[in-house]
């Protein structure tokens, strides 16, 4: 909203939405005339709305957000220049596309003037669209608003009244000749990460390494429900050392390629803090090891992990264990190479995703593979393997690494089709490195407000590890961009707001970040897309990477539903999405961390590796999208039912784990887990773990049900078919269905 200026009693311009004569002269300008004198300026009217083109509070900042307004004509940031050239100025400043976009969607911004820069040149036409010259897109107000702060994209011309502007002024001198070329990024190369970032460099003592170490450690081993976060990153080098890995601890190569950081040692987890000496790892969440290459001592590591643990872009030069002789309840790798052999032990579940390993030993319901070099061959149930070939669309995490001149930068994988094994076994993978001059980097005490502004002035975020309690929704609106959190950083909404939106644009990855309800109900937690999108994005589709979200345990959180996409083609590349089921005291029960659904898709075409849900108080997924494709999921039913009548959908027993809507055609899932454990009331029923419906298109393959210790009952596997789980027969197989 403009800030300064305004009258008390504003007088308002309403234009009629075709070109006055008067802007039709003004508009010559950009046509062709080249005449300096005969540069044009005055307000910019849209058509649809009677409101003004203006810059955000008044801004001339690059980067500043362009909207519409109420018109007031002593405002300088609703004052617009035309000038010969095709730029359209305000305070010295160009109308300019965000990031160079020219896709459907793409933000625009205030910018520094450059002439050689397509993206700030606009023609207004005879219809009254101004057109960027370097997408042949229209000046566009957002889902056709006519709201004060409505923003401002480019899309395909379609001489509809929010692509029409008039022009209201008259000639003024043209403004000084900008710089001929746009300045380059500046490399980073001793960035300020925050508190809780610890950089390591090979030539630092292995003492002091090891001290931070442990440190780290020592206050996370048991601290699974605390708001302390932490990122301990290796730049490029050999370390001789042992890097135990506690909760909401990342521990990172800074390499492109994993062999670029290699410790020799180990970088594991144990199950060895339980104080009953179980060794178990069932509880072992919210930690994770990338982009590093391990020579582990005595040729074995572990990492005893459940969920949301992820391993990516690894590589071991020996055998890696995934249990610690207790129980285990899932987990994910990816992108890894495996030397030797992987023991699963007592892992229940889990999903290994384009990697390469040399071989596989250990087994129990669900074991699933997809587009793994070397993977055991389907055997479903028994052994219960799920092996598919190949990955049929994938983009790695985006990570954090530290280029051959010390300079800091993100890299982006490249979108990749039909693929098995990893990106980087031939080389250096394909994809964008982008410097970190172009990420905001978002520090313990930033609001969400700091953010915003970083959002709309273009930049993409490096969020680093801390608890952030955020009291306005965090929008991404500019496509391409990226959200990449260090060491599990966590936003936490107050006020039941929703605290993260995506657009419905092309190409948003949103890697590492959790979200943790708040104490107010949130209707959804993450939302990608608004309601009703449907804009094709199969060449470049977002995607969302070890993306977390927990309802209590920590605070008594409440959120209806935690993720909703809305968008098509979304990549959905492992996540746990959770209603805790233990935690702090007062954060956990029926009543108190309320939450029906963890997962909706409304979009088509979603493909998602690695889909955890647990313990929601209806479904825990519904799937309304069309062509909708699951590699993996694991789900526990609510625990804490009080008894049947509080868990009933009308007259059914219970609510299914995974619901395909009615109307849906097609749809495939492979390798499906849930589990009953109603430990509250064990009288208590869900008639089925899967519902679908029946239709060739729709198929699942590899499923299993199981009664927990026989605490509960299942009644069948998919729709009516399948066997019973419970206290006498505890676990289900069925191969396909329905």
């Amino acid at each position: 909203m403009p800030s300064t200026g305004i009258p008390s009693s504003p007088r308002r311009r309403r234009l009629l939405a075709v070109l006055t004569s008067t802007a039709v002269i003004f508009g010559l300008g950009i046509l062709g005339v080249t005449n300096a004198s005969a540069a044009s300026a005055g307000s910019l009217v849209g058509a649809g709305s009677g409101k003004c083109l203006d810059v955000a509070n008044g801004s001339t900042a690059d980067g500043a957000a362009i909207h519409i307004w109420t018109c007031y004509s002593t405002v300088p940031s609703q004052q617009w220049t035309l000038a010969d050239n095709g730029q359209v100025q305000s305070q010295g400043k160009c109308l300019d596309v965000a990031n160079n976009g020219t896709t459907d969607g793409s933000l625009t911004h205030l910018w520094t003037c450059y002439d050689t820069v397509a993206t700030q040149k606009w023609t207004l036409n005879a219809s009254g669209a101004l057109v960027n010259q370097a997408s042949g897109k229209c000046l566009d107000v957002q889902s056709n608003g006519t709201a004060d702060g409505s923003r401002l994209q480019i899309w395909a011309c379609a001489g509809s009244a929010n692509q029409r502007w008039t022009l209201s002024g008259g000639p003024t001198t043209p403004p000084t000749t900008p710089p001929t070329t746009p300045p380059t990024d500046n490399p980073v190369t001793n960035p300020d990460l925050g508190p809780n970032v610890s950089v390591f460099d090979p030539s630092m003592p292995a003492s002091t390494i090891q001290n931070r170490l442990n440190q780290v450690f020592n206050q996370q081993v048991t601290n699974q429900f605390g708001t302390q976060r932490y990122a301990l990153l290796f730049k490029p080098g050999a370390y001789n050392v042992d890097a135990n890995v506690g909760f909401f601890t990342q521990v990172a190569g800074l390499g492109l390629v994993p062999d670029q950081t290699t410790i020799n040692g180990r970088v594991h987890v144990e199950a060895d803090w339980w104080p009953d000496g179980s060794q178990n790892a069932t509880q072992n969440f919210w930690r994770s090891a990338e982009g590093l290459a391990v020579n582990p001592t005595a040729g074995l590591d572990r990492w005893s992990v459940s969920q949301a643990a992820p391993y990516r872009r690894m590589h071991v030069r020996g055998n890696l264990a995934l249990s610690d002789g207790g129980w285990s309840s899932g987990g994910w790798i990816s992108d890894t190479k495996i030397d030797g052999q992987i023991d699963s032990g007592s892992q229940q579940q889990w999903i290994t995703r384009n990697s390469q390993i040399g071989s596989w030993t250990g087994r129990n319901w669900n074991q699933v593979f997809v587009g793994v070099q070397g993977a055991p061959a389907t055997s479903f149930p028994n052994p219960p393997y799920t092996n598919v070939g190949q990955s049929p669309v994938i983009r790695e995490k985006p990570y954090l690494y530290v280029d051959a001149a010390g300079a800091y930068r993100v890299f982006v994988p490249a979108l990749r089709r039909n693929v098995s094994g990893t990106t980087w076994a031939n080389g250096n993978p394909a994809g964008e490195s982008i410097s970190l001059s172009q990420f905001s980097i978002v520090r313990p005490g930033d609001t969400a407000a700091n953010i915003n502004a970083a959002l709309a002035a273009g930049r993409d975020l490096l969020v680093t590890p801390g608890t952030y309690n955020i009291n306005q929704t965090i929008n991404v609106t500019r496509p391409n961009t990226v959200v990449l959190g260090l060491g599990l950083a966590t936003f936490v909404p107050q006020n039941g707001i929703v605290p993260m939106r995506v657009a419905d644009v092309d190409g948003v990855k949103v890697a590492g970040i959790m979200f943790d309800a708040g104490t107010t109900n949130s209707p959804v937690l993450m939302e990608v897309g608004p309601d009703g999108s449907s804009t094709d994005h199969a060449a470049n589709p977002t995607s969302l990477h070890d993306v977390f979200f927990r309802i209590g345990g920590s605070i008594a959180g409440k959120a209806t539903v935690s993720l909703k996409v809305n968008s098509d083609d979304v990549i959905g590349d492992h996540t746990w999405i959770w209603r805790a089921d233990h935690g702090n005291g007062g954060t956990v029960g029926w009543n108190i961390n309320t939450a029906d659904t963890g997962l909706i898709v409304n979009g088509d075409d979603m493909t998602f590796y690695g889909l955890f849900v647990e313990h929601y108080q209806k479904y825990q997924t519904i799937w309304n999208g069309e062509n909708g494709r699951t590699y993996f999921y694991q789900n526990e039913m609510p625990y804490d039912p009080p008894n049947q009548a509080a868990f009933m959908n009308g007259s059914t027993r219970g609510w299914a784990a995974y619901k395909v809507a009615d109307a849906v055609n097609n749809h495939q899932a492979w390798g499906l887990g849930s589990y009953a454990y109603f430990n509250v009331n064990p009288s208590v029923v869900a008639e089925r773990a899967f519902e679908v419906p029946v239709k060739p298109g729709v198929r699942f393959t590899s499923m299993v049900t199981v009664s927990l210790g026989g605490t509960g009952t299942i009644n069948r596997v998919i729709n009516n078919s399948g066997a019973t789980v419970n206290s006498g027969s505890q676990v289900a197989y069925l191969t396909s269905g329905p």
